[in-house]
């Protein structure tokens, strides 16, 4: 019985000690995909725009922006969203938008979008869905 009372109370401390160091932040900002999703490094740019994601897609679709802001994507949908630059699976046309993957009622930040240009966005898991599809100018 002695084995038993170790054995389960280990296996107690072993659970607490893995939950405790997979919680990360509930606050937004965060970033667990290193490219956005938060802070996303980049500067303290002026956040110039929201972009608003439920379940009908983003709102607004087309941003325009000055350079040197940020825009930030807000997830009011209840199921996650990784936000990235076009196109797709690259990610390769403005990566200063590659803000990544945001949890339901989280949200996330573009690095500054320092160069004249329009970018186009999407959910890198739902590439095809145009719903979920934008554009940010920067001018």
């Amino acid at each position: 019985m002695t084995i038993y009372r170790c054995t389960a109370a280990a296996a107690g401390v072993l659970f607490a000690l893995v939950v405790s160091a997979c919680g990360g932040s509930d606050s937004p900002g965060t970033n667990p995909s290193g490219g956005g999703g938060g802070g996303g490094g980049g500067g303290t740019g002026t956040i110039a725009a929201t972009i608003t994601i439920t379940a009908a897609g983003v709102s607004p679709k087309n941003v325009t922006v000055t350079p040197g802001s940020r825009v930030t994507f807000v997830n009011n949908d209840s199921r996650p969203h990784e936000m990235n630059s076009d196109p797709h699976p690259q990610h390769t046309d403005c990566p200063e938008i590659n803000v990544g993957f945001i949890s339901a009622g989280q949200s996330g930040t573009t690095q500054n979008l320092n160069t004249v240009r329009t970018c186009g966005f999407h959910d890198h898991n739902q590439p095809g869905v145009t719903s979920l599809e934008g554009t940010i100018r920067i001018q």
